[in-house]
Formats: structure tokens, C-alpha cells, sequence
């Protein structure tokens, strides 16, 4: 099993779900990146979604648009990137990182040499927003002949075919798009994820993560009763726009901490979901 797939199976085997926070590579600076990634772990993270900073993204909101430019702006780059997550595995060895980003990048390096370095920096998965499923077939073989997990989206639109693509591509987990916008939108409808969750999982036989649109530990806690995971994005990144940089690792870590006791406490809370 790859380290994604033993890790939910850790976290199913005890009843728990998964915490998964995104931060982008770069944002503030460069090398506030890897602190940054350690505060994640200290504050609960099960799984870390790594942004790869692009120009022209198409599903990030203005506030992971925001983080993408400062990092650009410092020079981040797909093989600084790697290097970070390189980095990172020389004292974390447990904690899956998947890189989340767009095709351009990868593209532009070679899909066989991108997915040979991702390997070979530790990375476990990768997310690229604009490879639908129906166009990835060359990407989910490569990557899966190297044993990373490649990680599609599903949205509230999908259609049957494409839940059908995904099943047959993808690994590892199922990126589900809670609501019609993009990252950090607001009126999340929990009614709405609770009846599509079950259904969906059923249709694509691995856990499933929700994400776009969780803000806090209520959300977090009312996503955590019906989804296998739990993705955390702009708010994290909000975290650390508005602190300095010399505190942001210790605020995030302390955000994060809150996430992680409301989805391990469900009993604690605000109710049954859909309310």
C-alpha cells in the first residue's frame, strides 16, 4: 500500500478521519515553507496538500491567488518545490504529501521526469486541478507505475461517466469539490454533502475528502460526520497572510490543533449535519 492508502487505513482502523491542510509552496517565503509543514504536523495534519504556485489558476479563490503570487514573486518553481518536499523526508518519513497544482508545470518539465523526481523527493500524490479524468490516462499509468497516488476532483456536477473515470483511474483518496466555486467560497450545504457522500463513495471505492469551503471547527466537524477526510485550505493560508512571518508556523499549528479536536469529537458539537 502506498503511504496515503495506510494511513486511512490507520485512521479507519480507529475510527477517526483525516485531517488534510493545504499550504502553498513558497507563501510568505520560501523558507518558511518547510516550518510550515512541520507546524501542519504538529497541529494534527494526517496528509499535507503542498500547492505548486502557478499564474493563471482556475479553481483557487483570491486568497490561495494571493499565496501563489508572493511565492512566484520569490521564484518558486515545481523543482524548488520537490526540493522542499526532499527536504521534508529527511526528518518525516510518515506524513503523506500530495502536490496540488495545474498541468503547465509538469508539462513543462515532462510528465516521466516530473513523476521520477516527485518519487524520488517523497512525494505520495499528485492533484492537478485541469487533467479531468477522461484526458489523464497517460498521467495515472505513469504515476502509478512509480507507486504515487494520482488524485482526481469530483464536483457537485459530475456526471455517472465520470465517476466511473475516476474509479478507474485514480487512488489513494477522492478530492470531492463541496460546492459550485472556487477555493474559500461560503455557503457550504451540508444537507446536500451528506446525501452525495455515501452515494459517491460507493460509486468510486476509496475514501473520499471534502474540501472548498471549510472555515472552521463547526464546518470541520459537520463535514468530518459524513466524509473520510477533511481539506482545509484558504483559511490556513488567511492564517498566514496576517501573521508575521516569524509567527505564522506557530498560528497555523495552533488554527490547525482546533480543526483536529472538533473532527475527533464529533459528539461535542453542533449537531446532527444538514441542521
Amino acid at each position: 500500500m502506498s503511504r496515503i492508502q495506510t494511513t486511512f487505513a490507520s485512521l479507519q482502523a480507529t475510527g477517526r478521519k483525516a485531517l488534510i491542510p493545504f499550504i502553498t509552496a513558497g507563501d510568505p517565503a520560501p523558507e518558511a515553507t518547510l516550518p510550515l509543514l512541520r507546524a501542519l504536523v504538529d497541529g494534527g495534519a494526517d496528509i499535507i496538500e503542498l500547492g505548486v504556485p502557478f499564474s493563471d489558476p482556475m479553481a483557487d479563490g483570491p486568497t490561495i491567488q494571493r499565496a501563489s503570487e508572493r511565492a512566484l514573486k520569490q521564484g518558486m518553481t515545481l523543482r524548488r518545490v520537490l526540493g522542499i518536499v526532499a527536504q521534508f523526508r529527511t526528518e518525516n518519513a510518515d506524513t503523506p504529501v500530495v502536490l496540488m497544482g495545474y498541468a503547465n508545470p509538469i508539462e513543462a518539465m515532462g510528465l516521466e521526469r516530473f513523476v521520477a523526481a516527485a518519487k524520488d523527493a517523497g512525494v505520495d500524490g499528485v492533484l492537478v486541478v485541469d487533467y479531468p479524468p477522461e484526458e489523464a490516462a497517460a498521467f495515472a499509468r505513469v504515476m502509478r507505475a512509480a507507486g504515487l497516488d494520482p488524485i482526481f476532483l469530483l464536483a457537485p456536477t459530475s456526471t455517472e461517466q465520470r465517476f466511473a473515470d475516476v474509479a478507474e483511474l485514480g487512488s489513494g483518496y477522492l478530492y470531492y469539490v463541496s460546492l459550485k466555486g472556487v477555493t474559500g467560497s461560503a455557503n457550504l450545504d451540508f444537507a446536500d454533502v451528506a446525501q452525495r457522500i455515501p452515494l459517491i463513495r460507493a460509486k468510486v471505492g476509496m475514501p473520499v475528502g471534502v474540501g472548498f469551503g471549510i472555515r472552521d471547527a463547526e464546518s470541520a466537524q459537520r463535514i468530518a460526520e459524513v466524509a473520510d477526510a477533511v481539506v482545509i485550505g484558504s483559511r490556513i493560508i488567511e492564517e498566514i497572510e496576517n501573521s508575521p512571518v516569524a509567527e505564522a508556523a506557530a498560528r497555523v499549528a495552533a488554527f490547525l490543533r482546533g480543526i483536529r479536536v472538533a473532527i475527533d469529537h464529533p459528539d461535542h458539537g453542533h449537531g446532527e449535519l444538514g441542521r
